[in-house]
């Protein structure tokens, strides 16, 4: 229960008498439910997880030492059931996430809570989340390793005639067959001059002889998330497209060598992004640096040239430099790694020198 004293102490400093939770990662780091549509009140006595028939049993097994609370019909709907919590535990001070609550969900809220004033607040949860515990690194180590799996797999099933879809369809079996739970998150396949585009959506375009493939893509273990990319080459190499994967591969190992607890995330994104300029190519990587990994594939640290946020031992975190080209093409090599005192530990192993397949 060590999240939830530390919550609970961020309550306490926050001024708030209990904290309305809503967001699925969330409740699940807290409470430990793996499934949706439920609500969590957290005070500082009590710890109360409302949801309905669909997830009652379901609750009651996975998150001990909560109060289960059922609400819709034949019990009262969501305003009164949070009404009867809040009389019941002396919450006056009710924070939320602001980020989580539609304006049709606060007006319902703000006319259904007689008495109880809604406080907006956000990354109560995500505070306690930034470093990741040993329990959470070991999981992303896992779904790591199983996408290094199922990238070995694909690596066969790539070749000339084969549609993005196609290749899409088969790493995601690929994937679960490691055991995953899921996939990390939607897969991008993107081929030829389609890899210019950081976040393709795969097509029926098959693949041709020369063309790059840039596969972005993850496991996900007991709800962990792990997220790579790498780019490869059907049939034979242009010397652009071995200069272009060589700046970005340079810029990677820049920016990784400039990682470690203590540092800005700001400070490696400047590394990489300076070596790619300095390339000649900087007008051509548009994107951050990287993002944290974790229970949410996108989430705190996001390094960037604005970020300011200092990096943590116990921080997960993607690497994920790129050069994308119009009309030509383009490559992202992509690495999750965690955050040391003295540097890194890359969880995501598979190769980064060019893979050439025929």
């Amino acid at each position: 229960m060590k999240r939830v004293e530390q919550l609970r102490a961020r309550l306490k400093k926050e001024n708030l008498d209990g904290i309305l939770l809503l967001k699925d990662s969330n409740i699940r780091y807290v409470s430990g439910f793996t499934g949706s549509d439920s609500y969590v009140i957290m005070a500082p006595q009590e710890n109360i997880f409302i949801t309905d028939s669909r997830y009652t049993e379901q609750a009651a097994a996975e998150c001990p030492g909560f109060e289960i609370v059922r609400w819709r019909a034949p019990a009262p709907g969501l305003p009164e059931t949070i009404q009867a919590v809040c009389s019941r535990l002396g919450i006056q001070k009710l924070g939320f996430e602001k980020d989580r609550v539609t304006y049709e969900l606060y007006e319902k809220l703000s006319k259904g809570l007689n008495g109880i004033q809604l406080i907006p607040v956000s990354g109560l949860v995500e505070g306690i989340r930034y470093v990741k515990d040993v329990h959470e690194v070991a999981c992303i180590r896992k779904a790591a390793a199983m996408a290094d799996e199922a990238f070995t797999e694909i690596l066969g099933f790539i070749r000339p005639g084969v549609s993005e879809k196609a290749v899409e369809r088969e790493l995601q079996y690929a994937i679960k067959k490691q055991g995953a739970d899921d996939i990390g998150f939607p897969i991008i396949v993107a081929s030829g001059k389609r890899s210019s585009l950081p976040h393709a959506t795969p097509t029926d375009k098959q693949i041709e002889s020369g063309d790059f493939v840039t596969l972005d893509f993850g496991a996900m273990y007991r709800g962990y998330r792990s997220d790579m990319t790498r780019t490869i080459i059907v049939g034979q190499a242009t010397d652009k497209q071995e200069n272009i994967y060589g700046i970005v591969k340079a810029a990677q190992e820049a920016a990784e060598a400039a990682i470690k607890a203590g540092v800005s995330g700001k400070t490696p994104d400047d590394c990489a992004r300076g070596y790619i300029t300095e390339a000649g190519y900087g007008a051509h990587f548009g994107h951050g640096l990287g993002h944290g990994v974790g229970l949410d594939i996108h989430e705190e640290p996001f390094m960037s040239p604005s970020c300011e946020r200092i990096l943590e031992a116990g921080n997960v975190i993607t690497v994920e430099p790129g050069i994308y080209l119009p009309d030509w093409g383009g490559v992202r090599i992509e690495d999750t790694v965690l955050v040391t005192a003295e540097g890194i530990e890359i969880l995501t192993k598979a190769s980064k020198e060019l893979i050439i397949v025929s």
